[in-house]
């Protein structure tokens, strides 16, 4: 068949921009430019992988899982079923930590990603800053793999430590960062999310709050005495989070970022920090 015959083929199933997405992914072309090779054969295995790959995103598989991988900040990274699908937020809360950190820290930084899912934060930030560690946490030994799968395909050196949050921790950092579960267990959320994505990364109790209390719970013990604190939270939750941070944290400046939608979506902490 041609790629003309298989993006017809495709279109007639899913959406047309996941049908070039699919086939540009396993011809290694940009989708683009897909169209300069409409008359191009391609091979029966092609085709074969193509038709299961449709058949996939039909069935409510994610289009990020079908391809395994996803762009980052301008970096590939692989994801598959043990790791939340990164969101655009995500960007935004490292492209904000990048700016502070190179704004406040002189000397290489310490970092520590807590629950670091594929590793797009923690790994993303180290190609953005100086850094003399970066230490990567996850409760998923599963989640684990991907990211050291990441870092390798990235050549970014890094810890991997197996945890629930600060148990098996016994350092203090620069930079504390987290995008964590957040969910209510009783709360609404897309069927494709729910149905494929990891319900340890998505879900954190009755309030979705039980993550943030186990990392602000912590952050005496593992800060250093000049620490940022980066946290990615749900569009709802910024006064919640801000009491326990208030509870917990005495001398500290609180900041409230929104995203590109304007909802309240991350929240930092800057300790001994101006």
């Amino acid at each position: 068949m041609t790629v003309e015959e298989l993006l017809v083929l495709g279109k007639k199933s899913c959406h047309s921009d996941h049908a070039k997405i699919l086939l540009a992914e396993l011809l290694d072309k940009n989708p683009l430019e897909l169209f300069n090779y409409l008359n191009m054969e391609v091979e029966e295995k092609v085709v074969e992988k193509y038709t299961k790959e449709i058949d996939a995103l039909n069935k409510g598989i994610p289009l990020q899982y079908v391809i395994g991988n996803v762009n980052f900040l301008g970096n590939t990274f692989i994801i598959n079923k043990n790791v939340l699908i990164p969101r655009f937020e995500t960007e935004e809360l490292v492209d904000y930590t990048s700016k502070y950190a190179k704004e406040l820290f002189t000397d290489p930084v310490e970092i520590i990603d807590l629950g670091c899912g594929s590793g797009v934060i923690g790994l993303s930030l180290s190609k953005k800053i100086s850094t003399k560690s970066v230490d990567l946490i996850d409760i998923s030994e599963e989640a684990l793999e991907v990211a050291k799968e990441n870092a390798k395909r990235l050549d970014v050196k890094a810890n991997f430590i197996h945890s629930d949050m600060w148990k098996n921790i016994n350092k203090k950092y620069d930079i504390i960062i987290s995008n964590p579960p957040y969910i209510k267990t009783d709360e609404e959320i897309e069927d494709i999310v729910k149905n494929n994505e990891p319900h340890i990364a998505l879900y954190a109790g009755e309030d979705g709050l039980d993550c943030y209390r186990k990392i602000i719970k912590g952050i005496k013990e593992h800060s250093k005495e000049k620490c940022l604190i980066a946290l990615e939270i749900g569009f709802n939750q910024a006064n919640d989070i801000i009491e326990l941070i208030e509870k917990e944290l005495d001398n500290v400046k609180i900041e409230v970022k929104k995203d590109m939608s304007d909802k309240e979506r991350m929240i930092f902490i800057f300790k001994n920090i101006e």
